[in-house]
């Protein structure tokens, strides 16, 4: 199986790129960093330290790599067998016009060979939107070759992958976590699916997108900016704060009653699946740092992301949601001068004030009784 992989960072080596390259893939990562791509071609391999209780070091081998700026990026796009990205959510639709260059040349070689699309975000079904980026990019009366030959799967990944130097000063060395899961859309795929170890198949992906979103990414981004607020550096600290750790277990709860009641998952077990989400974040061996987790929390405080969606889920479903306003009004307070949005949030709660911010970037305005609970709450946190 031939693919290329868009995104040679920590979570493109140390997570999809190594489960490919595992399935003795004929693996190639495309990124705009030149130097990274030199080192990767030069090395073809690269090493994974896994932390835990114990460390393990994976070496990935036989992967190649090339600048995805570079033509010949179209040129492998029309003959792979799969499509694999992990370049973050704003970066798909900059990489569209490339993939459907790559489709286009597919359809003038009369390349007739399944093609399965694969977004590996950090979003819900992040493919379905690459996919209306791409088409975007494809003439009208050929989008019909493209439905019949190219499948746009959708996917949820979790893995924890920090930013750390490298063992052995090696710049392609990445350290992860234990756990790892990359659930995909099996009603999605084009012509055979892919024996893949590590990848498991759905036929209701959207249940485990929310399970993830609502539980990992609320519970992560509520331990960074509670995290922040009293002064942690790591999430790894921020979660042993017994008073965090109340707050964000109960935020999870509060989520967890949502699935359960949508989704009909067993109480029980999902219970186990917060406590074991929670011995992740407390992890000593990965030294995540809470402003890295905490960057773009206006994404993260939109109506469709880890924060509000959950807490209009407990609208729908009339459950308590007081810990998840208080994460809502801890990620208001986050601050970070390197990140854009962090900014923007300030200068709009500066400018137009808590409430109309709050309206606004939350999409809450028809509920004033929960704005003005966070508003409350945000209010406490400045005593």
């Amino acid at each position: 199986m031939k693919v290329i992989h868009f995104g040679a960072g920590n979570i493109g080596r140390g997570f999809i790129g190594k489960l490919l390259a595992d399935a003795n893939s004929q693996m190639t990562f495309a990124d705009v960093n030149q130097q990274l791509i030199d080192q990767l071609a030069h090395k073809q391999a690269y090493q994974v330290h896994v932390v835990g209780e114990v460390h393990t070091i994976e070496k990935v081998q036989r992967v190649n790599a090339i600048n995805s700026m570079d033509p010949k990026t179209v040129e492998h796009i029309a003959s792979v067998d799969m499509v694999t990205t992990a370049v973050g959510p704003q970066v798909l639709e900059k990489i569209a016009a490339t993939l459907a260059k790559g489709i286009l040349l597919r359809i003038e070689l009369e390349n007739t060979k399944p093609l399965n699309i694969i977004a590996c975000e950090n979003m819900v079904r992040g493919t379905s939107q690459l996919k209306l980026h791409v088409l975007a990019h494809i003439p009208e009366f050929l989008r019909s070759w493209v439905e019949q030959h190219v499948g746009f799967v959708d996917s949820a990944v979790d893995r924890i992958v920090p930013p750390m130097d490298a063992a052995n000063d090696d710049p392609l060395d990445v350290t992860v976590e234990t756990f790892s899961e990359w659930i995909v859309d099996q009603t999605q795929f084009v012509g055979d699916i892919p024996d893949i170890s590590g990848m498991e198949l759905t036929d209701n992906l959207m249940a485990f997108v929310e399970r993830k979103l609502f539980t990992l990414n609320t519970g992560h981004a509520i331990t960074a900016y509670l995290g922040q607020l009293a002064g942690h550096k790591t999430i790894c600290d921020a979660i042993n704060d017994p008073d965090i750790a109340h707050i964000v277990k109960s935020a999870m709860q509060e989520s967890g009653q949502v699935l359960i009641q949508r989704y009909g998952f067993d109480p029980i077990k999902h219970e186990q699946y917060i406590e074991k989400i929670l011995s992740r974040f407390a992890n000593p061996y990965l030294h995540d740092d809470v402003e890295r987790v905490g960057r773009q929390p206006m994404r993260k405080l939109s109506s469709e992301d880890r924060l509000i969606k959950p807490l209009l889920g407990t609208f729908e479903y009339q459950l308590p949601n007081h810990n998840l306003i208080i994460g809502i009004a801890a990620a208001l307070h986050f601050r970070c001068e390197t990140d854009p949005q962090a900014q923007e949030m300030a200068r709009s709660i500066d400018e137009k004030g808590l409430t109309k911010t709050v309206e606004q970037l939350c999409q809450l305005a028809d509920y004033p009784q929960i704005v003005e609970a966070i508003s409350h709450e945000y209010h406490q946190m400045n005593k």
